[in-house]
């Protein structure tokens, strides 16, 4: 089957999870929106107004203020960029390391395999959350040093999962061909091997942003993730925590847009497995 041919049949397939189309529609127009913030935002995201302390929504303030008057729809914009800046970047980093990682493992073998394994196995036992605390500490709490202390945190899945595929599609007839032709064995890994296990690798990065957007609230939430003014969803929960009860919309608004980028992103997921499964059959 060709890549095209091949390509059609996934899009078929993926069309016909409602789920997933809808969540891809809501995703793409939530990334838009944070991606245009300073275009379609009406504040400056640190501008405060000491006059409109945590003022409920209105026609001027659409989520209303917060305890220093500053907008709430502004920064709901601006903190999605930052957040959904660390989900898609950690989850870049953690599904091409655990993609490497279990390509490695599952094509050589033998000691290869079993030193990858354990050191996979070593990772997965370390708390993740309690060490991205600790790392925190250290990083300041940039946004990319975070991404890059979730991606390195969060591979062994990934790893997981490659390596049992590529131990199934390294014995398929057309791999050794590869290998009889003389092809290297970086070649036949990047060529023939990971095309073919994009299934897996591609849901798996899609869980892995939802996730990532997760622990860095989490972090934000505590205090430790990217700090004022800076406006992250998890800051701004964290924010709202002492007026949940008097002036719930400081709250509501930044858990529901966690709560439809994370569901969205698990639909989606939802949705690739079933149209990449090669087991399906098309109706």
């Amino acid at each position: 089957m060709t890549d095209g041919a091949r390509g059609g049949r996934v899009w078929r397939r993926l069309s016909r999870h409602r789920l997933a189309m809808v969540s891809a529609g809501v995703l793409l127009f939530l990334s838009a929106a944070c991606a245009l913030a300073p275009v379609l935002a009406p504040f400056e995201f640190d501008a405060i107004d000491l006059s409109s302390i945590r003022d409920a929504p209105s026609s001027e303030h659409w989520m209303g203020t917060d305890d220093l008057g500053r907008d709430l729809f502004t920064r709901i914009l601006f903190g999605g960029r930052v957040s959904l800046l660390i989900g898609v970047l950690s989850a870049v980093i953690g599904t091409g390391f655990g993609s490497l990682v279990g390509a490695l493992a599952g094509y050589y073998g033998g000691r290869v395999d079993d030193v990858l394994m354990r050191f996979t196995d070593v990772v997965y036992a370390i708390p993740t959350l309690p060490l991205l605390i600790v790392l925190a500490s250290y990083t300041q709490a940039a946004a990319v040093s975070m991404a890059l202390a979730i991606g390195l945190l969060s591979w062994m899945a990934t790893a997981r999962v490659v390596r049992g595929e590529v131990l199934t599609i390294k014995s398929m007839e057309y791999v050794a061909a590869a290998r009889g032709l003389g092809a290297s064995t970086p070649r036949i890994i990047a060529r023939h091997i990971l095309p073919n296990a994009l299934g897996p690798i591609v849901v798996g990065a899609t869980l892995a942003v939802g996730n990532a957007i997760i622990l860095e609230s989490s972090l934000s939430f505590l205090g430790l993730g990217v700090q004022p003014p800076t406006p992250t969803w998890g800051n701004m929960l964290m924010d709202a925590q002492s007026t949940m009860a008097s002036q719930p919309w400081l709250s509501i608004f930044p858990g529901l847009s966690i709560l439809l980028v994370v569901l969205a992103v698990n639909f989606i997921g939802d949705g690739l497995s079933d149209a990449l499964d090669p087991r399906a059959i098309d109706r």
